[in-house]
C-alpha cells in the first residue's frame, strides 16, 4: 500500500488471459481496461461493486476488443463513471475496430456493442461516451496520480497507452508486454509495427533498468524489468520461426516447441501464424 493508500487489483480475464486493473485508495476506484466479452464484465462489475466506494473512471488503453468489450456492461452498472481514453487516436482505433467487427459478423454475440447509428438506434454510442483525457495525469478522488503516456509509435496495437504510478512503484505497460501468454501477432501487426515494438522495449528497458519497479503486463502475471527481455526474445523468436518455415502450420508447431507452457496457443497464436505466413 502506498503513502496515498492507493493499491491495485488484478481481475484476470478469461478470454485472451487478459487483464483488468482496478486502483482504489479507500475512497474511490479506477478500472483499467474491461476484458474480451459481457460475461465476464459482469463478473468484473461484481468485483468492483464488492468495494462498495464510487468508481469514477473507466480508462480504455487501447483500440482492441479484448480491452473494452466490457464497456456496455460496465457503463450500465456504473454511469457516474466516466469513460476515457489517453488520445482522440485511441477513440478512433476503438471506434474503427467496433465498425469493422460488425462488418465480419464478430458481434453478433454482443449485439450492444456494436456501434451505434441512425439504423441501429440502440447501438453503443462510442462516438458520444469515449472521453479524451485533458491530461496526461489521472488522479483518484481521496488520492494516487496515475500517469498516462500514449505518445508511441504503431506496435502491438496502432496507439497503446501505459500508465506509471509512483506511489506503487509500478508500471502498466498494456500490451507492450504480455507474460506467459503468446503475444498478438495477428492482422495489424506487420514487421513496421515489430520493429517498433522492439525498439520501444529497449527504451522501456534503458527507463527501467537498475529499479525494482513492477511490471503488469495487459496479459499475463505482474513481474519484473526483466519481462522486457522475455518479450524481446519471443518477437525474435518469432520472426526466426516465420523466416524458416513452410507453413502455418509449422510455425504454431516450433513456437509452441519453444514455449511449450505459454496459453493462448489456439487463439492468439493461431491468428499470428496465419497472417505472417500469408506476408511471406
Amino acid at each position: 500500500m502506498s503513502k496515498n493508500n492507493l493499491q491495485v487489483e488484478v481481475f484476470k480475464g478469461k478470454e485472451a488471459s487478459v487483464n483488468s486493473y482496478l486502483f482504489h485508495n479507500g475512497t474511490s476506484q479506477i478500472v483499467v481496461d474491461v476484458l474480451r466479452n459481457s460475461q465476464e464484465a459482469e463478473e468484473l462489475a461484481k468485483f468492483i461493486q464488492a468495494k462498495k466506494l464510487p468508481l469514477t473512471h473507466i480508462l480504455i488503453t487501447h483500440g482492441h476488443p479484448d480491452h473494452y468489450i466490457g464497456l456496455d456492461v460496465m457503463s450500465k452498472a456504473f454511469p457516474d463513471a466516466k469513460i476515457v481514453v489517453a488520445s482522440e487516436a485511441v477513440k478512433a482505433d476503438i471506434i474503427g475496430f467496433s465498425t469493422w467487427m460488425e462488418s465480419v459478423g464478430w458481434l453478433e454475440g454482443e449485439v450492444n456493442m456494436k456501434p451505434k447509428t441512425t439504423e441501429n438506434a440502440s447501438g453503443f454510442d462510442y462516438t458520444g461516451k469515449l472521453n479524451i483525457l485533458e491530461s496526461k495525469e489521472l488522479t483518484l478522488e481521496g488520492g494516487g496520480t496515475l500517469q498516462i503516456e500514449s505518445n508511441y509509435n504503431s506496435a502491438e496495437a496502432e496507439h497503446l497507452t501505459t500508465i506509471f504510478s509512483e506511489d506503487l512503484n509500478a508500471f502498466f505497460t498494456a500490451d507492450f508486454c504480455y507474460n506467459g501468454v503468446h503475444l498478438w501477432l495477428g492482422q495489424g501487426v506487420d514487421a513496421q509495427h515489430i520493429a517498433n515494438w522492439k525498439q520501444q522495449l529497449e527504451s522501456f528497458k534503458t527507463k527501467y533498468q537498475g529499479t525494482d519497479v513492477a511490471i503488469y503486463p495487459g496479459h499475463g502475471e505482474k513481474s519484473t524489468t526483466a519481462l522486457f527481455d522475455v518479450v524481446l526474445k519471443y518477437l525474435n523468436d518469432f520472426e526466426g520461426v516465420v523466416e524458416a518455415s513452410n507453413s502455418k502450420e509449422e510455425i504454431m508447431d516450433k513456437m509452441k516447441e519453444i514455449y511449450p507452457t505459454w496459453e493462448q496457443d489456439d487463439f492468439l497464436l493461431v491468428h499470428s501464424a496465419d497472417y505472417h505466413f500469408s506476408l511471406k
